[in-house]
């Protein structure tokens, strides 16, 4: 922007960031945790496997917002970022940790269509297996119930390092203007 900030670049990036950890951990506690409460084990994991399909658009779209928002930042803090090793770091750990929760992701929603392939076998709920599942859904169940919450705990992680960002800029506002 004109005025030498990234507001298009961080709103991009915050914005979807939120969508991106609040959606996954709605999901995990939420989607998946009133699933398990249906009468019908059949139910379960068909409504699981429909809220998460109708999410996943938005999931994928946020990430990628986010991916274009960070890029942005990045391109438009380049010189604190070549010249600061405490942003330079912050920045790597941030693009390792954004990979990282786009596999989680992506892992969480292939365990999903797993799932969903078998929906009609029910459970006891979207991540707990029913004593006669077969052994690919009862795997599959038993994966995204650990992996359901990585994507939050990454994205997480995430947020605090905007902030910490953020108080780096604060703390290098005028010396870095060159």
């Amino acid at each position: 922007m004109s005025d030498g900030t990234n507001l298009l670049s961080r709103a991009a990036h915050d914005l979807s960031l939120a969508t991106w950890f609040g959606g996954s951990l709605m999901g995990a506690v939420g989607l998946n945790g009133a699933t398990a409460k249906a009468k019908d084990p059949s139910e379960r994991l068909r409504l699981s496997t429909l809220g998460w399909a109708r999410w996943t658009p938005v999931q994928i779209a946020a990430a990628g917002i986010h991916t274009v928002g960070g890029l942005g930042l990045i391109l438009g803090n380049s010189k604190r970022v070549a010249n600061d090793s405490g942003s330079r770091a912050n920045t790597i750990a941030k693009t390792v940790l954004t990979v990282a929760a786009m596999g989680a992701t992506g892992y969480s929603g292939y365990l999903g269509s797993k799932i969903g392939k078998h929906a009609g076998h029910g459970g006891a709920g979207a991540t707990e297996p029913s004593g006669d599942a077969p052994k690919e859904l009862a795997s599959a169940q038993k994966q995204l119930a650990v992996v359901q919450w990585v994507t939050p705990a990454l994205t997480g992680v995430l947020v605090v390092l905007g902030a910490e960002q953020g108080e780096q800029q604060r703390g290098l506002r005028g010396l870095l203007d060159v």
